[in-house]
């Protein structure tokens, strides 16, 4: 992996935004109710392992990962704390799992069941832990019929499983209409009340879920999107408390020219000045996540919203500027610049899409600095 050491553009990542919007998230919650901070996708792009160790600084008291690579990722960094795979995971590799002390979540008894033949072949004095995840209307990974869940209860509850965790996932918890929201409340109670005991660790609630529905049932909360200073429904729905975004993008203009009245810009003609107009040459493009159909949306430079004009390019992008400006004068993409704003809601919605791709997409060659 190749990272932008030596480019102007860059990811600024504010680590007292993340402290603070954890410190207020568990304001809200029960003292028992723990939090697991999400950090799969290289941290919603903010960067796996320092994320990672901050948040747990910060009283995170668990990880929840996507993919068992980035468990491992966390744990040759030297991260104890527990981790959960939210994913499903192979069964050939769910030995590794065991090795390095990472929970899985379970969908099916024939994963169950297939995990229990390979075990006893290869005896280990390790259990596997296990978080079974129930369906109740996400339609993504999970049990779904009561009797092959209670057949799935009788198999953790036996060697060489560690019966952990207990979950589901809301598909609406970020909309105003909770109809749907209610509809799966009713189907994890269906399916789940008739436990004789509950495992360790029973959680139901994401990020929208900890903002707008406590309390909710379980002990854990996955706390994602808004641990990065983010509304999970953009700009839906008000959060309890101030979120504050923990990352900016920013750059700075690296070429300077004049264009005359007539001519064009960037791929396919498709801007075309109607005056003449500075032009100013900035260091990044889709490769670096940034998105392709931006041209006409805006960034920020000496305080002012400056156009793209053109398409985004690959690795460069083109603004018109008020006036002749300096090369190596600052642009903000994303953040804040003199009490003016572009957040990442602000893009996802000029690029018809939502906050979380605009962040996940944030490539590794971006450089990523850590302030604060």
């Amino acid at each position: 992996m190749v990272v932008g050491e030596h480019r102007t553009t860059k990811l600024v990542i504010d680590r007292d935004a993340l402290r603070q919007n954890i410190k207020n998230e568990k304001s809200l919650l029960a003292s028992d109710t723990n939090l697991f901070a999400v950090v799969k996708a290289n941290a919603y792009g903010h960067g796996l392992v320092q994320i990672a160790q901050e948040a747990i600084a910060a009283g995170a008291d668990g990880l929840c990962v996507a993919i068992l690579d980035e468990a491992l990722e966390l744990r040759n960094a030297a991260i104890d704390v527990p981790i959960l795979v939210l994913g499903i995971t192979e069964v050939d590799n769910a030995a590794i799992a065991q090795q390095y002390n990472i929970s899985l979540t379970v969908g099916s008894v024939e994963w169950l069941q297939d995990f229990q033949r390979m075990a006893f072949k290869h005896a280990s004095s390790n259990k596997l832990n296990v978080h079974l995840a129930v369906d109740t209307g996400m339609g993504r990974i999970g049990f779904r019929e009561i009797g092959e869940f209670k057949q799935a209860l009788q198999l953790v509850n036996q060697a060489p499983f560690n019966f952990e965790g207990l979950f589901t996932h809301f598909a609406t918890a970020d909309e105003t209409n909770q109809d749907y929201f209610n509809h799966q409340m009713t189907i994890w109670h269906q399916l789940t009340d008739d436990m004789d005991t509950m495992p360790p660790i029973v959680h139901v609630a994401n990020s929208a879920t900890s903002l707008w529905h406590l309390p909710v049932t379980g002990n854990m909360i996955r706390f994602g999107m808004a641990m990065y200073g983010l509304n999970p429904s953009g700009y839906e729905i008000e959060t309890p408390f101030k979120l504050k975004p923990v990352l900016s993008l920013v750059t700075k203009i690296d070429f300077v020219k004049q264009i005359k009245q007539g001519e064009f810009v960037s791929y396919g003609a498709t801007y075309q000045a109607k005056a003449d107009e500075w032009i100013g040459t900035i260091p990044l493009g889709y490769a670096d996540g940034y998105p392709r159909r931006m041209q006409g949306f805006h960034v920020l430079v000496a305080e002012q919203f400056c156009e793209i004009v053109g398409r985004v390019c690959m690795d460069q992008i083109m603004i018109r500027l008020p006036s002749k400006l300096p090369v190596g004068t600052d642009v903000t993409l994303i953040g804040r610049q003199h009490g003016k704003q572009i957040s990442s809601e602000d893009v996802a919605e000029y690029a018809h899409t939502i906050n979380y791709e605009i962040m996940t997409s944030m490539a590794p060659r971006l450089k990523r600095v850590y302030i604060n």
